[in-house]
């Protein structure tokens, strides 16, 4: 494992060179160890307080944390053609502590029980939000993330919380859509916008994909600034032309232009086919009420996609989507809606850092140590699920561009495959790790999941690391 972590953190820079050592030293530690515990993954008290030390620097922080796997996203970015969606979405990361003031809050929820006047009581969640955006493929393929933000709802690392109160600090009720977007939490789509396509390089190969949250008026002016392109859920119902009507009342006057039939899952797992009614329309879009000298008309494309009928066993899909990009054909509808489908991606990245890399199990007691070790999961993380996407993008590829000839030699001896075949390529060394988790590989099987992988690496690494020490012991 040690190629690939070399690539993800060369071009780190820290204060000091020890500090880039020790990074080194922490993400092979976490890496052998997948979802275990500091003092677990470290070994011994040295290791487990030289790696506190480090996430506990006032020299250390995501920021430096993540530059070398920025850079080696951008690399990796810049060697593949064509457009590359920029995923974007938030997650919020809990944890038990009773020192609130050491983390923060998020946000506050019924608890089940009522206070002696008869109103629900309300527990406070501790924790940290994380808005991410990771760059993948059109097919699917994540090149690592591009962007990350991590905050909580008190002031946390020069970011402004806004609790529902007035501009002034009051208490009053006031029209969110008139508040600045530089006062409102809504600001970190913007900046990560910014963040990635600078990092990427290219504005005009980046499509920025996002759910019904990304629906921001200045989020789509600040896309249009930048040059770079967008697909967009939308939920906001707004003027339209002259202002006189809205957008869903433009849309409904259109006639359904192309009906696309999908794959999808019930909610019991099983494949079902939907019909789609797809819509699409380019129109002029008007900024909300009392921002218009502040932002201008904006001509977008909405593309509404409708299911027939209604579904016994799930939601019926209904996707209002808006994009800068041109929709002339129905081709040109399918594909961005392809493409917000890819959305779910980020998802399973968030899944993947929570359930693997068991990233709200830690028990460090502040927020800046929490924010630098989600950083440095962040990695791992993204390393998870790129095995899990190039054993079905790229599956012929050599096995030596993912393992180490040890971990090549260890596989084949402890995982031989049926079909005799004497290639050594990518999927077929997959399959192998994901057998040392619990994959079957039968006849009709799907390929491999995130969480058979991430079983697998850590009994690949328990196996090395005993293979390691009978090898010194018998020297």
């Amino acid at each position: 494992m040690g190629s690939w972590i070399d690539q993800e953190l060369a071009g780190c820079e820290f204060a000091d060179i020890r500090l880039g050592k020790r990074f080194g030293m922490l993400m092979a530690q976490l890496s052998k160890g997948l979802g275990q515990t500091l003092p677990l993954a470290c070994g011994d008290w040295a290791s487990t307080k030289a790696a506190y030390r480090f996430l506990d620097n006032d020299r250390v922080s995501e920021a430096e944390i993540l530059a070398g796997h920025f850079q080696a996203t951008q690399a990796r970015f810049a060697a593949v053609e064509g457009p590359i969606l920029v995923l974007h979405d938030t997650t919020e990361f809990s944890f038990t502590r009773s020192d609130t003031q050491a983390i923060g809050l998020t946000h506050k929820v019924a608890s089940g029980h009522k206070n002696k006047d008869g109103r629900q009581r309300l527990h406070t969640i501790r924790g940290i939000l994380m808005h991410s955006s990771l760059a993948v493929t059109t097919d699917g393929l994540p090149l690592g993330l591009a962007a990350i933000k991590l905050w909580t709802r008190k002031k946390f690392k020069g970011t402004h919380a806004l609790q529902g109160k007035g501009i002034d600090g009051g208490k009053h009720s006031v029209n969110m859509t008139r508040i600045p977007i530089e006062k409102k939490e809504s600001i970190r789509w913007l900046e990560n916008v910014r963040q990635s396509t600078a990092n990427l390089g290219d504005a005009n190969r980046c499509v920025h994909i996002g759910d019904r949250e990304s629906d921001i008026y200045e989020l789509f002016c600040e896309c249009e600034s930048l040059d770079t392109r967008f697909v967009f859920r939308t939920c906001v119902d707004r003027r339209s032309g002259d202002g006189q009507q809205t957008v869903a009342a433009v849309m409904e006057e259109q006639h359904v232009k192309a009906v696309h039939r999908v794959e999808v899952m019930d909610s019991k797992g099983k494949p079902a086919t939907a019909v789609l009614e797809m819509k699409y329309h380019r129109l002029q879009m008007c900024p909300p009420i009392g921002k218009e000298k502040r932002y201008t008309n904006l001509t977008l494309t909405v593309i509404h996609a409708k299911e027939r009928g209604k579904p016994k066993d799930r939601d019926p899909i209904d996707w209002k989507l808006v994009t800068n990009l041109p929709v002339t054909c129905k081709a040109d509808a399918i594909e961005k809606l392809d493409w917000y489908a890819m959305r779910w991606k980020i998802e399973t990245f968030h899944k993947v850092l929570k359930s693997g890399c068991r990233a709200e199990d830690s028990k460090l007691r502040n927020a800046e140590r929490l924010a630098n070790l989600i950083a440095v999961l962040c990695i791992l993380a993204w390393r998870v699920l790129w095995l899990c996407m190039i054993n079905r993008v790229s599956p012929d590829l050599p096995a030596k561009l993912v393992f180490t000839d040890t971990e090549i030699k260890l596989l084949e001896h402890l995982v031989p495959l049926k079909d005799g075949s004497q290639k050594k390529t990518v999927s077929q060394f997959l399959i192998r790790l994901a057998k040392l988790g619990g994959y079957l590989n039968r006849t009709r099987d799907a390929p491999p999941g995130n969480r058979v992988l991430w079983r697998g690496m850590a009994r690949l690494t328990d196996i090395h690391l005993g293979f390691s020490l009978a090898r010194d012991v018998g020297n």
